[in-house]
């Protein structure tokens, strides 16, 4: 029998492989798995955010408290949109800043304590420093509104195919550095983290305590899987969680489309999985 490592409410759900079910089928699939938190993934089909505002936000929030799930993230969708932190033209990056501030609002409307974000990415025919400052300029705007709002931004690596600025841990440590914000804290996406290269055990090693929310997923090393589908070392960084007293949450950042027409079950397996570990 494995160690109680982590609580109950650490595993957090999380509904990008929801993508063709509805808010309220997500937010009460998973709770049948067990969550008792989640991770708000701002896209479609359950959260319409653009540049604008979020369409029917009373609606949406009513339908999150209602669900007795805690959200404990929210995660703008930031990969695919027009929208992103190291954006270029003053229309585009003014539209950004509008974009990320209405996430910004809806955490704090939600009772929500962080955000998560990553650093953007540049033109691959452009120096990649003049990316590297425009999203520094960015994040420095950004963690000053987070502030105002009491919000703590919690910031990922990428993996190099979907950004040339921080991609590895090295790249965070230096941009974290240079940002010099006190909001703004590290997060390990276990993906990112092993397409790397990289350990858990180097990520606290570097970090420590300051290490703030994960996305702790199976891969092989590539793809967000569900727990029991990858090769990932799950008893190795269940003992670096313990080792460093991690308490953040771990969220279930399921991605693939072999999941799209049963969610609802990757989300058991997972679940069913970190139950094993957790201090019932």
């Amino acid at each position: 029998m494995p160690e109680a490592v982590i609580s109950p409410a650490q595993p957090a759900a999380m509904g990008i492989h929801y993508h063709y079910y509805s808010l309220r089928y997500m937010l009460a699939a998973q709770r049948r798995a067990g969550y008792q938190s989640i991770e708000l993934f701002c896209g479609a089909p359950h959260v319409q955010l653009t540049a604008e505002g979020v369409a029917d936000r009373g609606e949406l929030i009513r339908t999150i408290r209602e669900s007795g799930l805690q959200v404990v993230c929210v995660t703008p969708d930031n990969c695919m949109g027009p929208w992103q932190y190291a954006a270029a033209g003053a229309e585009t990056i003014a539209q950004s800043r509008r974009y990320f501030l209405h996430t910004l609002r809806l955490a704090a409307d939600l009772g929500c304590t962080q955000v998560a974000c990553h650093s953007g990415w540049g033109l691959l025919d452009e120096p990649r420093e003049e990316a590297w400052k425009r999203s520094l300029d960015f994040m420095d705007w950004y963690c000053g509104e987070a502030k105002k709002l009491g919000l703590t931004l919690v910031m990922e690596s990428l993996r190099a195919a979907e950004s040339n600025l921080v991609n590895c841990l090295p790249a965070l440590q230096q941009y974290l550095g240079e940002l010099d914000r006190d909001n703004i804290k590290p997060m390990i996406d276990t993906c990112a983290m092993a397409v790397a290269g990289e350990t858990m055990e180097e990520w606290f090693q570097t970090f420590g305590n300051e290490i703030a929310h994960m996305h702790f997923v199976d891969g092989i090393p590539h793809f967000h899987l569900a727990w029991g589908d990858g090769d990932r070392p799950l008893e190795r960084y269940m003992e670096t969680i313990r080792a460093n007293r991690y308490r953040g949450a771990l969220t279930q950042e399921i991605t693939d489309g072999r999941y799209y027409t049963d969610p609802a079950k990757a989300d058991e397996q997972s679940y069913r999985i970190l139950r094993e570990y957790m201090e019932i």
